[in-house]
C-alpha cells in the first residue's frame, strides 16, 4: 500500500507522534539514524535531511561527508510503545549525495541495485528468514534464564512471555510473524517472519532486531544476536529461505523436476555453492560468527546441498501438494549478527550468476556429513566454508562477483573494518592462553 505525504503527516497527527526517527544501516548492520520534531517532518518528506556522513562506519570521508537521509514513506510506522513519555514514529531511509545520486556506501541501495536487475527481468525476490537470539541477566555476561531445549514450551516461563509480548509487537508494526519458539540451546529462542519482498524484510529485519531487544530490557534481560556467546551450546543462525516469482508463478517450482525444482532453481542453487566462500565475510562478519561455523552444532560449514539433510549449506524443503509457492531454498549458514541488506543483495547475485551462466548442480547428498570420514568428503568433492575470519576476508577481497554485487565503495570499507577486526583478535591475549599457557611455560 502506497502511502503519501498528507498520509504521513494524518497518521503521525492522529497518534499524537512528536518526534520522528529516521533510520539507515550502516555497512555493518547496525542502525543509525537521528530524531525530528512534528514541526520539521513535513519539510524532510519533501527534500530529505542532511547529515555528516564521516563518523558512520563504512560511509564517506570526511572530505566528501555531506549526505542527505531520503526518508521512504511506505516505511513508516508508529511505535507502539512510548519512549521516554513520547509517542515516536520511525521511517527507514535512502541515503543520497547532495546532487540527488544514490550513495554507494549505503547497503539498502546495494540490495536496491540487485533487485532492479529481476524488475527488469519482471521478477521478484522473496526472503524468509529466521532469527534466532539468546535472552541474558545483563550484557556483562551470558548468564542464562532457562535451561529449556528445542520446542521447550512453558506458560510461566520469563523467556516465553518475553517472546510473545515480542510478537505482539510485531504484529502492532503489522510484521507478520508465523511462529516462535525455543531454540535448542539454553535461553534461545527464534521468530520466524513470514516471507516478503526482499527489501521490504531488509527493513524488517532490522525493526526485529529493534524489537526483541527494546522488550528484553522492557523487562530487565538482555537479547543478543551474538551467533555464538555460549561454549559447548548452539549457536544463533538466520537460515535464510528464498524464492524467484515472476507474477504469480514461483520460478523454482516444477511437478516434473527432481524435489520439484526447476532448471532456475536448480541453476540458482548452483550458483550460490558455487561463490558462497566469496560472499562468507557477509554471511558470517565478525570473529565470533567462526565459532559458530565448526562441526557438531548443527550449523553448516560443508558446501552442498540436499533435502532433508540439515547438515547441508543449503536445503529445499520438501514438497507439500498444491503449496507451489513454498517451493524454496534455504541457506543455513548466515548467522543474525549479519547486516540482512547485504545478505540478501550477495545471495542473489550469486543465485543470479548461475542462472545467466546455466551453472550445473552437483548431486545432492543426503548422507550426515558431520559423521563422514575425511576420505568420504574428499571422494564426494565437499568443501568447507572459510573457518576463519581472514580466511574469509580474502575470499571476499579476490572475489569479482562480490565486488560487482556491492559496489567499491562497500566492497573495500568492508575489508579494511575486517581486517582492523581480525587483527585487534589476533594480538590479543585471551583467558584460554593465560590458563593453559602461563603453568606450563
Amino acid at each position: 500500500m502506497t502511502k503519501t505525504k498528507d498520509d504521513i503527516l494524518r497518521m503521525i497527527d492522529e497518534a499524537g507522534v512528536r518526534y520522528i526517527r529516521l533510520c539507515f544501516t550502516d555497512i555493518l548492520g547496525q542502525i543509525k539514524g537521528m530524531s525530528i520534531t512534528r514541526s520539521e517532518i513535513e519539510q524532510v518528506l519533501e527534500e530529505g535531511q542532511g547529515f555528516d556522513g564521516s563518523s558512520v562506519e563504512g560511509f564517506a570521508r570526511i572530505e566528501e561527508s555531506d549526505l542527505m537521509a531520503i526518508p521512504d514513506p511506505l516505511t513508516f510506522r508508529v511505535i507502539p510503545w512510548e519512549i521516554a513519555g513520547e509517542k515516536v514514529a520511525m521511517m527507514f531511509c535512502d541515503i543520497q549525495n547532495p546532487d540527488g545520486t544514490p550513495y554507494d556506501g549505503d547497503p539498502r541501495w546495494a540490495l536496491k541495485k540487485n533487485l532492479q536487475k529481476l524488475s527488469d527481468k519482471g521478477w521478484t525476490f522473496y526472503v524468509g528468514p529466521e532469527l534466532e537470539y539468546f535472552y541474558f541477566r545483563n550484557d556483562e555476561e551470558p548468564g542464562i534464564i532457562d535451561k529449556a531445549g528445542y520446542f521447550d514450551y512453558g506458560t510461566v516461563d520469563l523467556g516465553t512471555q518475553v517472546r510473545k509480548q515480542t510478537v505482539a509487537a510485531l504484529e502492532k508494526f503489522d510484521i507478520a510473524v508465523e511462529c516462535s519458539h525455543h531454540e535448542v540451546a539454553p535461553s534461545q529462542h527464534e521468530i520466524d517472519l513470514k516471507y516478503q519482498e526482499a527489501l521490504v524484510m531488509g527493513d524488517f529485519a532490522q525493526i526485529y532486531k529493534f524489537i526483541v531487544k527494546e522488550i528484553a530490557m522492557e523487562n530487565g534481560l538482555y537479547a543478543t544476536f551474538m551467533p555464538k556467546p555460549l561454549f559447548g551450546e548452539n549457536g544463533s543462525g538466520m537460515h535464510c529461505h528464498v524464492s524467484l516469482f515472476e507474477k504469480d508463478k514461483n520460478l523454482f517450482f516444477d511437478s516434473k523436476g527432481d524435489y520439484n525444482l526447476s532448471d532456475i532453481g536448480r541453476k540458482f542453487i548452483a550458483g550460490i555453492l558455487t561463490h558462497v566462500k566469496e560472499f562468507t565475510l557477509i554471511t558470517n562478519q565478525w570473529v565470533n560468527s567462526y565459532k559458530r561455523l565448526v562441526p557438531g552444532y548443527e550449523a553448516p560449514v560443508y558446501v552442498s546441498w540436499g533435502r532433508r539433510n540439515r547438515s547441508s549449506m543449503v536445503r529445499v524443503p520438501m514438497y507439500r501438494v498444491g503449496k507451489e509457492r513454498a517451493t524454496r531454498i534455504e541457506l543455513r549458514s548466515p548467522d543474525p549478527a549479519a547486516n540482512p541488506y547485504l545478505v540478501f543483495a550477495s545471495m542473489l547475485a550469486a543465485g543470479l550468476k548461475g542462472i545467466e551462466n546455466n551453472y550445473d548442480l552437483s548431486k545432492p547428498i543426503e548422507e550426515n556429513i558431520f559423521g563422514m570420514t575425511q576420505s568420504q568428503k574428499d571422494s564426494l568433492n565437499i568443501d568447507t566454508l572459510p573457518n576463519s575470519l581472514e580466511n574469509a576476508i580474502n575470499e571476499f577481497e579476490n572475489s569479482e562477483l562480490m565486488k560487482e554485487a556491492l559496489g567499491e565503495h562497500i566492497h573495500s570499507k568492508l575489508i579494511e573494518n575486517k581486517r582492523m577486526e581480525w587483527d585487534e583478535f589476533r594480538i590479543h591475549v585471551s583467558q584460554f592462553e593465560n590458563n593453559k599457557y602461563l603453568p606450563m611455560l
